[in-house]
């Protein structure tokens, strides 16, 4: 659908108007008068000057169609003051609140697409005399190619561990990043210093400077509601979670001497023997990897990663595997291969264990676990994955829309 755009600027919609006209014929009739006294002895009425006439205007003409959605309705008074203003549709109503001083009130919300408002305005003039006026107009509508829903990582409520970062995805590209990000906050406590990064047009990542402090409870507020997203599109709905971060979980893997250390809050739990992926052709990532997802049991099937030929395999029912890159890479139990655990990389990739270990490790780990991956010349990329540790934070802060 086409839409016009073009604000209504420079006009305004009289909402009330509430004067009054002086008609007395001497002093007693006309409140406020004084008797003046002629050469001749005679008095007459000097009426008080007339009051100005008391209005109240929206930055919306009323009847007024197409209204952009961005439009931040206010409402002003002249000769009086603003009792209280409403603005309400079918679509919800729009938050706002009346200056100090009475002669204006301001939105604090947008408005929402395809919507017809009544705005209730009642005011007070000089005199003490109360007025109520309404307007109405409809806001321009839009197509869902015009509108961007914000999905957010990680759930509401849920506890991740010290690596989770917050992940917004839009399900149309954002192409002012800025206009957007101003809009986006992440808050915590104890509060931490942190930065977004662009991914892409339909992706943007919060991490702090340093991994999640144990024990922070994180607050995000995604407030991109009718704000323009670039190319005639705007924000579909605002977004608001809270999350904990539970204990540091940290494992450290060590490809050379085929050694997994799993520590909780600094202290070494145990040290498991792994195997990663053979090298040249299977070589494992180095850097650090969060968890993304767990599964008790999960098939696996070297073709859905691009392994085909005699290196192909097809394994139902792979235990306690557990995500590390969108490209494939798991911890899992690997019974078929405990010969080479803490010995030698046999594996397509992935880090292999025994069952125990395996079924251990995954009762104790939650999403956003660190896992932190040395020995080898292949190295991880903010993208494969939670990425975002793989950058130092003075780099990882130049992909803000506002760096």
């Amino acid at each position: 659908m086409s839409v016009s755009r073009t604000r209504l600027s420079g006009a305004v919609a009289v909402l009330l108007v509430a004067s009054a006209g002086l008609s007395a014929c001497n002093a007693d009739d006309v409140p406020g008068a004084s008797a003046v006294t002629s050469d001749d002895g005679s008095s007459s009425a000097e009426p008080t000057p007339e009051a100005a006439p008391f209005t109240i205007s929206a930055n919306v003409r009323r009847g007024a169609t197409d209204v952009p959605v961005d439009t931040s309705l206010s409402v002003t008074a002249s000769g009086g003051t603003i009792s209280s203003v409403s603005a309400s549709s079918s679509a919800g109503d729009i938050p706002g609140d009346v200056a100090a001083d009475g002669t204006s009130w301001q939105a604090s919300g947008l408005l929402e697409p395809g919507a017809t408002y009544v705005v209730k305005a009642t005011g007070q003039t000089e005199a003490g005399d109360r007025a109520t006026r309404k307007l109405r107009f409809t806001t321009q509508d839009l197509t869902l190619d015009e509108q961007t829903y914000a999905s957010l990582a990680p759930l509401d409520g849920e506890t991740v561990g010290v690596g989770m970062p917050v992940i917004v995805s839009f399900d149309v590209p954002v192409k002012d990043k800025a206009a957007f990000e101003k809009h986006m906050d992440v808050t915590s406590t104890p509060t931490q210093p942190g930065a977004w990064h662009w991914l892409s047009d339909n992706e943007a990542h919060w991490r702090p400077k340093k991994y999640w402090q144990a024990g922070t409870d994180v607050h995000v507020d995604i407030d991109v509601n009718s704000i323009p997203a670039g190319n005639g599109v705007y924000g579909q709905e605002s977004r608001e979670l809270d999350f904990h971060v539970g204990d540091a979980h940290i494992s450290r893997v060590d490809m050379q001497t085929h050694q997994m250390k799993v520590f909780s809050n600094g202290k070494l739990l145990r040290t498991i023997p792994i195997t990663t992926g053979k090298q040249p052709a299977f070589t494992t990532r180095s850097g650090v990897k969060v968890i993304i997802e767990k599964f008790e049991s999960k098939d696996m099937n070297s073709e859905t990663v691009g392994i085909t030929g005699a290196e192909a395999y097809n394994i139902a029912g792979v235990k306690w595997a557990m995500r590390l890159t969108y490209s494939g890479e798991f911890i899992h139990a690997a019974p078929w291969s405990v010969g080479s655990q803490g010995y030698a990389n046999v594996s397509h990739g992935c880090t292999g264990m025994s069952t125990e270990n395996a079924g251990w490790l995954y009762a104790m780990s939650r999403r956003g676990d660190v896992v932190e991956y040395t020995g080898s010349s292949r190295p991880m990329t903010l993208d494969n994955g939670y990425g975002d540790w793989n950058a130092s934070f003075k780099d990882y802060k130049q992909g803000s829309a506002l760096a």
